[in-house]
């Protein structure tokens, strides 16, 4: 569609050596009404365009994309009805302006698609129009028809090579859709640069290069048709990608929910048997948690839950870890050993007690109760690993809480008792534990 520019202009210089010389046929005066009917039709379907493109940004503000896509769309109807203008209006607006104009929508295209992936707009967004205007003022292309359709073509390729590398700025390998959508701009890239070699190899008079561009544009438009069903189902596969995530995060602390978190039990178990480790259920349960909603409101609460998330995530690895309800979460891991498990257990332990957590009026003491339970990879099942893990951590809370219980491959193994026992399971020394038995031992060997 961009080699429209100047058709109009060449219509209107038939028609007049037409009437000057007594030689108008009915197949000019056609010509005329199918290129001012065409860019109508471009132009109402650009408005259309941007018009929908601006509510869906007014329903979604977050989503600049939307604005800068219907700018585009309304930049371009604008330019081409300045360029349909033409004989009408001064040469300057219809002319060097109106493709400007037009040109600058595929900036605003560009600028869409890195607002898309949250980037910067890049200077190079704004190279098409600014190719336009360093060569239409020369004399030899403003004056001639020919070199103003291959300057605008030279322009309209550097504008389809700038949305392919908007394109490829995203994830490629996640969105394969990226891949299909840049193709067309580069196809589209070539088509435009070939249209405008091939003319400035031909030197064709302003009828073919008329008939050129008209080829020319019904290929872009074409194209442009493809990349925008493309880009639509980008944004969709997007959404349902978002809505699928959505189901399986905790809305509070952004970590995975309860259903999340169980889909990743199966791929933890492969790759601890691919890696010859042991499967790792790891349960978390901050203590007194209702006497910190009691005493500090739920906000504070909920300040508590989200420090502890976003911190003890940072431990686990491959980051397997999610609320299961209320204060309770978990996490699963391959590790080589039942040491490995209590050494990231009590890492997060030891953290959280030092974690300050502000309300803004005070600082909320925390602490978490934390049960472990392991398995070989080929006995792991996630209904006996979670039953025995949570009879750790019922351990963990009668042992006085603070503290970590690690029941080990046996005793994950073995039936669940009709009352959980408080002895079972073995208590995982605390580093202030540690530090008081080295003490100890030292003043035993000084006395000694």
């Amino acid at each position: 569609m961009p080699q429209c520019n100047d058709i109009k202009e060449v219509a209107n210089f038939l028609s007049k050596d037409a009437s000057t010389n007594r030689q108008v046929d009915g197949q000019g005066v056609a010509a005329v009404f199918n290129i001012a009917t065409g860019l109508a039709i471009w132009c109402s379907e650009a408005m259309t365009l941007a018009l929908v493109l601006f509510v869906a940004w007014r329903h979604n503000i977050r989503n600049e994309a939307y604005l800068y896509w219907g700018l585009g769309f309304f930049l371009t109807a604008v330019g081409f009805a300045m360029i349909a203008l033409s004989g009408q209006v001064p040469s300057l607006l219809s002319i060097e302006i109106g493709n400007a104009i037009a040109l600058l929508g595929q900036s605003a295209w560009v600028a869409g698609f890195l607002a898309l992936d949250r980037k910067k707009i890049e200077w190079w967004a704004l190279l098409p129009p600014a190719v336009w205007l360093a060569g239409v003022f020369l004399p030899w292309v403003n004056t001639d028809y020919s070199n103003r359709v291959v300057l605008y073509n030279l322009a309209s390729a550097t504008g389809a090579t700038a949305l392919a590398l908007a394109v490829a700025a995203g994830d490629m390998r996640r969105e394969r859709t990226r891949v299909k959508l840049m193709g067309v701009f580069v196809i589209q890239g070539c088509l435009c640069f070939g249209s405008a070699f091939t003319m400035a190899l031909t030197l064709p008079n302003d009828i073919e290069a008329t008939n050129l561009g008209g080829a020319s544009a019904m290929a872009s438009a074409f194209l442009l048709t493809i990349a925008f069903a493309f880009t639509c189902r980008l944004i969709m596969e997007r959404s349902e990608r978002h809505l699928r995530t959505m189901t399986l995060t905790d809305s509070l602390t952004g970590v995975l929910n309860r259903r999340g978190l169980l889909g990743y039990f199966d791929a933890i178990q492969e790759r601890a048997h691919n890696e010859q480790r042991k499967v790792a259920v790891i349960l978390f349960d901050l203590d007194h948690f209702k006497r910190v909603n009691d005493r500090f409101g739920h906000q504070s609460g909920d300040a508590v839950l989200t420090a502890f998330a976003r911190m003890a995530r940072q431990y686990i690895p491959h980051h397997i870890f999610g609320r299961m309800g209320g204060e309770e979460f978990a996490a699963f891991a391959a590790v080589a050993d039942q040491t490995e498990a209590e050494a990231i257990a009590e890492a997060i332990r030891t953290e959280f007690c030092r974690l300050p957590i502000s309300t803004g009026e005070a600082i909320v003491p925390a602490t978490v109760s934390i049960g472990i339970a392991l398995s070989s990879s080929i006995e792991a099942n996630i209904d006996k690993l979670i039953s025995a893990a949570d009879r750790a951590l019922y351990a963990a809370k009668a042992a006085g809480r603070n503290c970590t219980v690690t029941f080990g491959e046996a005793e994950a193994a073995a039936p669940a008792p009709a009352a959980p026992s408080t002895t079972a399971g073995e208590l995982v020394p605390t580093v202030d534990d540690q530090i008081e038995a080295l003490r100890r031992m030292g003043t035993l060997s000084r006395a000694g």
